[in-house]
């Protein structure tokens, strides 16, 4: 059967120390006048977001800040930034952060050149013109949503996250700066670096992986064995930060093009549904979705095994692919991410087959290597627990 890729990712990327400082001159190519800055709170308080204004006011480009965006970025986040870009008369997009700022800065976008509502592009290529232009600087190593063409926003009414894969929703310039992630605590690199774990993981082992998407996601699983746990233990360590930049990076050259998996799918609903940080929810989630996945493709499990530095040489495929199971779980306890579900605020058993159900009908179970009913979603959403 004829099955045709596509490959997406932003047209401009720039990575390495110093890289923000040319994020005027990006902004003069694009021809902006006036920027609206999306970030959150804390990046301003950390004084993070006056680092990369400082070189916006170098080239004389007008901008307004909106730090409005809450870590799981919501309809309400992306109205009111629309507000702000609207009176202010803006006429291109910075976000500054991580998934969150990128995201709601990606619904901004959208939503002023289509119009409507940012739920009327829930799904697939739902929009129908450009998104107003995007620069996005990166300041975490885990959702690589600076360069891909997904935007997960939460929809309070329904209490869910919606994913919208868009290509137009691709940020024209991806920033990423290791010097500008220097600052992130530990607890946030290990759940952000748990997210580019998963991001590899998932496109390693989907449906639609192909040897390009491979390529990339060996390679960001590799760099995370290597460097997650001193990027958690020193913040300071340039190498690390570094190389975790590069790492999720790649994940999301890969998952952009061959999607995810049970995994978000699943972790889109405890989001959605409590308000709970993404990155824990994919970390715990992870080992118990590719405990399932296993029959699907054990080979692809040995492969991740071995590249997380497992010894693999005198086993069966089969006893490979548990080796990767626990070499995530150690990875996870060693940065210390919760373990379990129940160790979340507000999970309960008795929401898990409303979770199940919403999992199912979100748009990255499809590429999940293995089919699943719902009472098997509720039974991996039981064994996380």
């Amino acid at each position: 059967m004829k099955q045709v890729y596509g490959y997406f990712m932003s047209p401009v990327n720039l990575m390495g120390a110093g890289a923000v400082e040319e994020i005027g001159d990006q902004l003069k190519k694009l021809k902006g006048t006036k920027a609206l800055i999306v970030t959150d709170e804390d990046l301003v308080e950390l004084g993070i977001v006056e680092e990369v204004t400082e070189h916006i006011k170098k080239v004389g480009i007008d901008f307004v800040v909106f730090d409005g965006v809450q870590p799981n970025p919501t309809v309400s986040n992306v109205e009111a930034g629309l507000e702000l870009l609207e009176e202010e008369n803006c006429d291109i997009v910075v976000s500054v952060g991580g998934g969150s700022p990128h995201d709601c800065a990606k619904g901004i976008a959208i939503v002023a050149t289509n119009g409507g509502e940012i739920t009327d592009y829930e799904g697939l290529d739902q929009s129908t013109e450009p998104m107003m232009p995007l620069i996005s600087v990166n300041t975490t190593a885990g959702t690589a949503s600076e360069m891909t063409r997904f935007a997960v926003i939460t929809d309070e009414e329904r209490q869910v996250k919606m994913a919208i894969a868009d290509w137009r929703v691709t940020p024209n310039v991806a920033i990423n700066d290791p010097l500008l992630m220097m600052k992130k605590p530990p607890a946030l690199t290990a759940a952000t670096g748990m997210d580019a774990l998963t991001h590899a993981v998932e496109a390693y082992v989907s449906t639609d992986a192909t040897p390009v998407t491979d390529s990339a996601a060996i390679k960001a699983i590799e760099l995370v064995a290597e460097n997650l746990r001193e990027a958690v233990a020193n913040g300071d360590n340039f190498e690390a930060r570094d190389n975790m930049a590069y790492a999720e990076f790649l994940a999301g050259m890969a998952f952009n093009n061959a999607s995810l998996g049970f995994v978000h799918a699943m972790a889109h609903q405890l989001g959605g549904f409590y308000d709970l940080p993404h990155g824990v929810c994919n970390a715990i989630l992870l080992p118990h979705v590719e405990g399932f996945n296993l029959i699907a493709n054990p080979g692809r499990l040995a492969d991740i095994a071995e590249t997380m530095g497992e010894n693999i040489e005198e086993l069966s495929t089969r006893a490979a692919a548990d080796k990767a199971l626990e070499a995530i779980t150690t990875l996870s306890k060693d940065i210390g991410i919760p373990q379990r579900l129940s160790d979340l605020e507000g999970v309960k058993k008795e929401d898990f087959d409303t979770l199940a159900e919403n999992a199912l009908k979100d748009v990255c179970s499809s590429t999940n290597p293995r089919k699943a009913t719902k009472e098997e979603i509720i039974g991996i959403f039981e064994s996380a627990y």
